[in-house]
């Protein structure tokens, strides 16, 4: 987290530029009875996927077609911070970013995109470095299948140290229940890209299995890491994921059980929500949440969850539901508040003149 002067710094720069560009919201009622005021921090964006803080005070955006752009002082900076060889394709493209830990002394990255190489599309997890206030690709760390839908693409640090991705099935279902099959997982590598000896499968850098299309990952203080899925059709999924357990796609799905799969500790039903970020809430009124974003459910979902029982839900609310179309990421900001991204312009939304956007939610008790 940034120090106190340069939170503050951050913080102000915020303000400033919500208040040049776009007056806040009203205060809303949530479903909990709390007042949420929501800002619009960023517009104009073309396909936003991931938002990530650095300590020293700059944002970084990815756009799907291929640019990780860099906002300092509330401002875009007019050249991107980085250009990778991307191929927007579908559901592919620029995707997922995570900063190393020490980013602050030796400026690296993880970006996740997809590529074509030999006529293939390809998903690379690949290793950034900054210099002289850019980033080039300095290597790659994996290389999986892709396609034009179920990319996966999310990519965080865990607090265990080691790098974490999702992968989607690309619309093969049979590679989510092959654990040698780079898609239909969640990884975990080392931060040098090597694989851990403590993954579940020696040598592997698979997690877990028989993921459909999870964009999500978030861990809580006691280190249980939460993921949200795409169900087909419905049946959306939010998982406690565990290392090395088969998480059941394309076999079962909802409430249907089979020995040795795990079943979802919440799924839509018939509804759909098509579920992307995830985060877990540290401070504020929502402490202790676990929240998701709503692509085609348009809606912030908050989960609860038993304190003494990580994988028993005991409340689920939705939130601005429909009043800013589909939404793509939720992150908590260094300054406490919420930071959510829209992605109007992926071709299956509504956009407004002023999409994509970045939003800043504050939630306060009444």
């Amino acid at each position: 987290m940034p120090s106190p002067p340069r939170l503050l710094f951050f913080i102000l720069a915020l303000l400033v530029a919500v208040s040049c560009k776009e007056a806040s919201s009203p205060e809303r009622r949530g479903a909990g009875g709390e007042a949420l005021r929501v800002e619009t921090v960023l517009s104009g964006l073309d396909t936003p996927w991931e938002v990530v803080f650095a300590p020293d005070g700059r944002i970084f955006v990815t756009e799907r077609p291929g640019r990780v752009l860099v906002v300092e002082e509330g401002e875009v900076r007019k050249e991107p911070y980085a250009r990778l060889p991307v191929v927007e394709a579908g559901e592919g493209g620029q995707l997922g970013l995570a900063l190393h830990p020490d980013f602050r002394r030796n400026g690296v990255l993880y970006a996740y995109y997809t590529t074509r190489e030999d006529g293939r599309l390809r998903n690379r997890l690949v290793r950034l470095v900054e210099e002289g206030g850019t980033a080039r690709q300095a290597e790659v760390l994996l290389e999986a299948p892709a396609a034009s839908i179920h990319d996966g693409g999310r990519v965080r640090v865990g607090p265990d140290g080691r790098l974490y991705a999702t992968l989607g099935d690309t619309a093969n279902s049979g590679f989510a229940q092959d654990p040698r099959a780079l898609a239909g997982k969640i990884i975990r590598l080392e931060l040098d890209g090597s694989v851990p000896e403590d993954n579940p499968f020696p040598g592997s850098p698979v997690y877990s299995y028989g993921h459909r299309n999870p964009q999500g990952l978030a861990w809580d203080e006691a280190g249980n890491l939460y993921a949200p899925e795409h169900g087909q059709s419905a049946h959306d999924e939010l998982n406690l994921v565990r290392p090395g357990r088969n998480y059941g796609w394309p076999v079962v799905e909802g409430d249907e059980r089979r020995e040795g799969m795990v079943a979802p500790i919440l799924h839509s039903g018939k509804q759909t929500w098509a579920p992307s970020g995830a985060e877990y809430v540290r401070e504020g009124p929502w402490r202790g949440s676990i929240l998701f974003t709503g692509l085609r459910g348009e809606s912030l979902h908050r989960v609860e969850v038993d304190p003494e029982d990580p994988g028993r839900v005991v409340r689920h609310r939705e939130y601005l539901e429909g009043e800013y179309g589909r939404l793509r990421t939720v992150v908590q900001g260094p300054d406490g508040a919420l930071y959510l991204l829209t992605s109007n312009r992926d071709g299956r939304g509504d956009p407004a003149s002023s999409d994509d956007r970045l939003l800043r939610v504050e939630v306060r008790r009444r």
